[in-house]
This record gives C-alpha cells, sequence and structure tokens, in this order.
C-alpha cells in the first residue's frame, strides 16, 4: 500500500466534449460523461517508476463508454450498504490501513507496515468509520468513500448496472482523448506553492503546509475539472480498475514482482492520493500506477464507476 482552489460545477450536456447522461437509478447516480473510443495508448516511453511498469508506450483501441464524473462518495456508498446489508472485507477482517498521520490516538494502530511507517493496522477501521473507532464520517458524506477493497468496488458497480473501467479506458478519459498530456489538467508541474489537486505539500511525511486546503480527502468535487468535466483523476485517492496489475517488462525485477502480482491476485489503480508527493510517491501522474491485491482497503483507496454503451444510447461524439 502507498503510499484552496475553487469547486467547480458543471453541466455536461452544454460544455465541453462530454455529454450528460444518466445510466443507473441507483445510488443516486452523478453526472455521467461519455467518453469517444478509438485508437489511444497506454503508459509512456518516459516512465519515471519503471518498477511499476509504466512503460512502455502501448497503442490500443477502446470502445465508446460512459464514466462518471467523480468517485463514488461515501453517501452514495451508504445507499448500496442500507439497500443491500453489504459488508465490507474490512468489517469481515476486523482491520485495515490507516495513514498515521490521520489518527488522533496512534496507539489505535496495532502495528506499522513494514518499509512504510507512515501505515499503520487499525481494528475497527471501516468505510463509515475510516480511521478506527472514535471516527466519523458525518462531514464527509460528500467525500470518496474510503477502506473499500476492490471486491467491495465490483459488488458496488454491479448493483448500480455498471463496471470499472480498464487502464486504457481510465487513461484516455484523463488525457481527454488522445492529447499527449502529462496530468488530467495539463503539462504543468503541481508544486507545494502551486496546486492542481489534492496531493502532499510539504516534507512527507512529517510536514503538510495544507496548501491544497485539505490533509486527508477532499471533497469528490473539489478542484476546477478536466476539460471534459471529470473530477480529482490526479490525487485525492487511488482508484480501483478493472485490470490485473503486471509490468510490461523483461528485466529480473519486472519478473519477480509479476510473480508477488500473480500469487496474490493484485489489481490495478490509477491516479496517485493525498499522500502523493514528487519527492517520494510522484503517482499522480495519468502514466502512473499502483498493484494492490483485491482484498486490501486503505485509507486513500476508493473508485468510480464506468459503464458500456448500450444500443439506442447515444454515443460519444
Amino acid at each position: 500500500m502507498n503510499g484552496c482552489c475553487s469547486a467547480v460545477s458543471r453541466n455536461n450536456g452544454n460544455e465541453g466534449s462530454g455529454e450528460a447522461a444518466k445510466i443507473s437509478s441507483r445510488g443516486k447516480a452523478g453526472e455521467v460523461i461519455a467518453v469517444k473510443g478509438g485508437e489511444t495508448f497506454v503508459g509512456t516511453n518516459d516512465p519515471v517508476i519503471a518498477v511499476d511498469g509504466e512503460g512502455p508506450e502501448r497503442r490500443v483501441t477502446v470502445n465508446d463508454f460512459f464514466l462518471e464524473a467523480e468517485t463514488v462518495t461515501v453517501a452514495r456508498f451508504a445507499e448500496f450498504v442500507e439497500a443491500t446489508g453489504y459488508v465490507t472485507e474490512a468489517e469481515k477482517f476486523g482491520c485495515a490501513a490507516v495513514f498515521m498521520g490521520l489518527l488522533n490516538d496512534r496507539e489505535l494502530a496495532a502495528n506499522n507496515v513494514a518499509g512504510t511507517p507512515w501505515w499503520g493496522r487499525v481494528d475497527g477501521a471501516i468505510w463509515k468509520a475510516p480511521e478506527g473507532p472514535g471516527s466519523s464520517i458525518e462531514d464527509r458524506m460528500d467525500h470518496p468513500v474510503t477502506q473499500v477493497s476492490w471486491n467491495d468496488a465490483m459488488a458496488f458497480a454491479y448493483w448500480v448496472g455498471g463496471r470499472l473501467p480498464t487502464e486504457a479506458e481510465w487513461e484516455h478519459a484523463a488525457r481527454g482523448g488522445n492529447r499527449r498530456r502529462r496530468y488530467p489538467w495539463g503539462d504543468e508541474e503541481p508544486t507545494d506553492a502551486k496546486v492542481f489537486c489534492n496531493i502532499w505539500q510539504g516534507r512527507f511525511p512529517h510536514q503538510n503546509t495544507l496548501a491544497d486546503g485539505f490533509f486527508g480527502t477532499a471533497p469528490a468535487r473539489s478542484f476546477t475539472p478536466t476539460g471534459d468535466g471529470f473530477y480529482n483523476l490526479a490525487g485525492n485517492i487511488w482508484e480501483w480498475t478493472s485490470d490485473p496489475f503486471r509490468v510490461r517488462s523483461l528485466t529480473r525485477q519486472a519478473k519477480i514482482r509479476n510473480e508477488q502480482a500473480k500469487k496474490s491476485a493484485d489489481k490495478l489503480l490509477k491516479g496517485g492520493s493525498f499522500l502523493c508527493h514528487k519527492s517520494y510517491c510522484y503517482r499522480y501522474r495519468i502514466a502512473a500506477r499502483m498493484g494492490l491485491s483485491p482484498d486490501s482497503a486503505s485509507s486513500n483507496t476508493g473508485f468510480r464507476i464506468a459503464y458500456d454503451v448500450r444500443p439506442g444510447e447515444r454515443r460519444a461524439g
């Protein structure tokens, strides 16, 4: 596990290349943006973190699809749980990973994660008590739901009649089609003073200047959206995709990582999170990626929903 902007509202039926659509009546679906398919690419020929499998760039073809403008919120997930009685994997396990900086009482952490002492295993940390006993979601209903595993995300997607996006779809949407850009907003690099998304500012993990206004998660509709209307494709939370994690390389290191990923059935996540910083976790770039086992849950993992274009529906473009 890894490791002050305006909130903008859009009507995508009239702005950008997106086309508003309502796909599901369940889960209080928000804006769903139509994305034009075609030939696109995944990854980069200039990888920063090669061990993650960011390269090489490869050309792929995607079909037209719909993708929700924002990640699934706590409020939507709560409705899902109320309607179905669903029990998340963190609830079954009785614990989940919590960023230590979010804990008011660090003694709640049973132990630190090896190699990443800023992560702790907290008994009772679940989606409705993200930092364990005593924590609450009351003031975070419009934030992305966290402490949800890949399996939890898949269950929610099935309930709303959608699915998780593929890595290719996610990158295609983040780039605004086939435009070559490093970040969802373009190529300008975020700094500790100039922010575009919810990532760490300062010296990780000891000091966060809160230049972006947030220590943990931000509301799902924070910061300026992409030209097509997508919110927080970089930073805030890691987003589960439908793809397995795989490093496309012939190096010994890649072979070892792939063996590990296969053993734990790792799934691929995109987008980085509020804990990312260029000095430590430079993974808020579009090509960046991460793999976790499908039963993993943490303070900075969530998801957004994609939908196939069904016969009779208007396509993008």
